[in-house]
């Protein structure tokens, strides 16, 4: 394994995460496509994000994912034009983010959007095992038009073809 993706699984498996200056935790609104994502922060606005190729193949993320993303340069990018005004430094998994709530550095508007989800998983759950029984609320399967004859009726027409004559 060479040293960047060394460092990079290692940096995955820390659960203590510390920010520095010029970064902030931000949530993934939408996948763009071309390593770029769209993010937001706590306040509520959206921005474009690069998603490095560092990550690619080694890190995966989905919609609601939280990520550690660099902005220092933001202003900058913004005033030059460009879409895209943030770095993605750091995808945060799902332990790192348990540690994360417990400090201070934990934005207040992703806690209540963390327990509002935890809640809405719970309750489809608790639906979800009331609602099991053998039919799924599916309607019955219909038989096959495409065929003359089914399978099951040729085989037992045929033992009793072989009847008959043996009976002969």
């Amino acid at each position: 394994m060479r040293g960047g993706r060394k460092n990079l699984k290692r940096a995955t498996e820390e659960k203590h995460v510390t920010l520095q200056d010029g970064q902030s935790i931000m949530q993934v609104v939408s996948l763009r496509g071309s390593n770029i994502i769209e993010v937001e922060d706590a306040c509520g606005n959206k921005s474009l994000a690069l998603f490095p190729a560092k990550f690619r193949k080694s890190v995966w993320i989905k919609l609601g994912s939280f990520v550690v993303v660099d902005v220092t340069g933001k202003e900058k990018a913004l005033e030059s034009g460009s879409k895209v005004a943030c770095l993605v430094s750091q995808v945060l998994f799902y332990d790192q983010v348990r540690e994360l709530q417990k400090t201070p550095e934990w934005p207040e508007s992703f806690k209540s959007a963390m327990v509002d989800e935890l809640n809405e998983t719970s309750a489809s759950q608790q639906e979800n095992e009331l609602e099991d029984s053998d039919d799924d609320g599916l309607p019955p399967l219909e038989a096959n038009t495409n065929r003359l004859r089914p399978f099951e009726l040729q085989a037992d027409e045929d033992s009793e073809s072989c009847s008959d004559t043996d009976d002969d």
